[in-house]
């Protein structure tokens, strides 16, 4: 597993600067379904989990924080403090999200609606289904 960027074009004139996502264009999928994290406390590691299905984009659009990516067979952890960059994750990697600045707001752009069936939130269990190859489609 290689961690996977995208670069979202940034436009800048004297009012300030402005980045614009487009589904399909930008990233690979429809969005369905938009969040974003903030406020979050010191020494607080959000994730815990993978999906069977759904897809993400993460973009610190301000501040800093650092993303671990597990894909059962490798770790690699990444360092977001781009707003004009995006962390890629696709189905089943495993991801917890940690030493988020005081400042640090995560937007996820997702690409499917919640459903909590969806989720893989025991890394037993995640493990297991890597090491069967999941056959989830």
């Amino acid at each position: 597993m290689k961690p996977n960027f995208y670069k979202f074009k940034l436009n800048t004139d004297n009012r300030g600067s402005l980045v614009a996502i487009e589904e399909l264009q930008d990233i690979p999928f429809h969005i369905k379904r938009i969040y974003y994290i903030f406020a979050a406390k010191e020494n607080v590691i959000r994730g815990f989990h993978a999906h069977k299905q759904l897809q993400q984009v993460l973009i610190c659009v301000h501040g800093t924080c650092t993303v671990l990516l597990d894909d059962g067979i490798e770790k690699h952890e990444i360092y977001l403090d781009d707003p004009t960059k995006g962390l890629f994750i696709d189905k089943m990697i495993w991801r917890e999200i940690y030493d988020f600045s005081p400042d640090a707001v995560l937007l996820v752009l997702a690409s499917e609606h919640y459903r909590e069936e969806d989720y893989i939130r025991n890394y037993d269990d995640f493990e297991l289904l890597c090491s069967k190859g999941s056959g989830l489609v």
